[in-house]
């Protein structure tokens, strides 16, 4: 699933590291023409219920668990898993139509749904967010404010398990200051629209004239 001029990028980071914050600047950032190519983050399915503030379609498709188990029997998920008594999948056409329209697809998604997506894509390009430290972690959890100790004993537990997994993954980025984290992340996603494939289709014109007899 890819296109001549455009890539799929998996970013993947446990609770609190600042995924979120980083996908969200990269985007603004491709908005206002600082990329290559455009790029959209893709909206995955839930069945989580939906937070005040959040917008049905925006942040994310909200279904029940009958609707979510249908899809998957309909296989019209490129990978779905269960995270915190919740189920999250990837709508396999919703990421063509993007793809095939040039538009780099950003996939905010857990080690799990990487390692799947990986076996089908393996050129997909995948990222991983740490946090400074464990302390560091915690205190970005707390400063939320909106979760309870135990779910935020929780979190730490599973981001636990879930850094373990860092070394699946083809970057890695320390989010310890925000900047130099966000530059990190352009500086990948360029870097991948400047291969041969896309750059023959964005010169198409120039190359022709160049090699004319």
């Amino acid at each position: 699933m890819a296109s001549a001029n455009a890539n799929l990028f998996i970013v993947a980071a446990p609770s609190g590291a600042g995924k979120s914050s980083l996908i969200s600047a990269l985007l603004q950032r491709a908005q206002e023409g600082h990329l290559l190519n455009a790029a959209q983050l893709s909206v995955s399915h839930t069945t989580r219920l939906k937070r005040e503030g959040e917008v049905n379609g925006e942040h994310y498709h909200y279904i029940t668990v009958e609707q979510f188990t249908q899809m998957v029997l309909q296989e019209a998920f490129y990978e779905h898993a269960k995270v915190f008594e919740n189920y999250y999948g990837t709508s396999r056409v919703a990421i063509s139509d993007k793809l095939s329209q040039g538009i780099d697809v950003l996939l905010d998604i857990d080690w799990q749904g990487a390692r799947q997506i990986k076996k089908i894509n393996p050129e997909v390009v995948s990222i991983y967010i740490l946090p400074p430290s464990k302390e560091e972690l915690y205190v970005r959890l707390v400063s939320r404010g909106s979760d309870s100790d135990s779910v935020i004993d929780s979190r730490m537990q599973q981001a636990q398990q879930e850094m373990s997994h860092y070394t699946e993954f083809d970057y890695v980025i320390v989010n310890d200051n925000f900047t130099d984290a966000l530059e990190q992340l352009i500086t990948i996603v360029k870097s991948h629209s400047l291969g041969l494939a896309q750059q023959q289709v964005r010169h198409k014109d120039l190359l022709a004239s160049l090699l004319k007899q």
